[in-house]
Order: C-alpha cells, then sequence, then structure tokens
C-alpha cells in the first residue's frame, strides 16, 4: 500500500517547526503505528487473540525466543551428527553459535544469566 507523504508545515512565534513534524509523520506513517495508547502491528496473525493471550499470560517475544536460544545451546553443546555435515550445514550452525555467543554477551553487560555455546 503506498502513502502519500504530506509535510506538515505550522508555523509558531519561536520560528519554522515543519521538520520536527516531517520528522514525526514520517516515522509514524512508516510503520503504521498508533499513537496515544502504544499499539504496534508486527504483522498478520491467524490467531491474533490466541498470540495475544500468549503475550499476556506466557512471556514477551524476547522472553520466548531467549529460552528457545538457551535450549539450542544446550543441544549444540551435545550435538554428536552422525553423518558429516554438510558446508551449508557447518555455517548454518556456526552462524547460530555466534548469534548466540553475542546475544549471551549482551545479556551479561546488562548482569542477567547467559549459556554460551
Amino acid at each position: 500500500m503506498s502513502q502519500v507523504y504530506r509535510p506538515i508545515k505550522i508555523e509558531f512565534p519561536s520560528g519554522d517547526v515543519s521538520q520536527w513534524f516531517e520528522q514525526w509523520n514520517s516515522m509514524f506513517t512508516a510503520t503504521g503505528s498508533q499513537v496515544g495508547l502504544i499499539n504496534v502491528n508486527f504483522g498478520r496473525s491467524s490467531a491474533p487473540e490466541v498470540e495475544q493471550a500468549v503475550l499476556d499470560e506466557v512471556g514477551s517475544y524476547g522472553k520466548q525466543l531467549g529460552r528457545m536460544g538457551d535450549v539450542l545451546t544446550v543441544l549444540l553443546r551435545h550435538f554428536k551428527p552422525v553423518d558429516e555435515l554438510t558446508e551449508e550445514e557447518r555455517h548454518a550452525i556456526e552462524d547460530l553459535s555466534v548469534m548466540l555467543r553475542e546475544i549471551a554477551g549482551i545479556k551479561e553487560r546488562h548482569d542477567r544469566s547467559a549459556l554460551r555455546p
């Protein structure tokens, strides 16, 4: 859906503030966010009421991803492939390991416990 950009121009005795309004206008137009009681839509969901209940009752996306990352870290530590991995599979595991180590470093900087692969 294409939106037309229309800068807002309001003149105040203190001077031109149109640039300030343009920045806010473009930010909220680009994200489709609602101003007020914050409402950010991250995409379509086949069951938005279930998704919201999970967020309210279980945990944020970050918490869910963090726990999955911890489980993957444990599985990677104990992973002993029966067959030799392809180069693409080794790269996929290494990319995930790098990301999990980076996340662990950020958690540690914020005094949070972290598992490292």
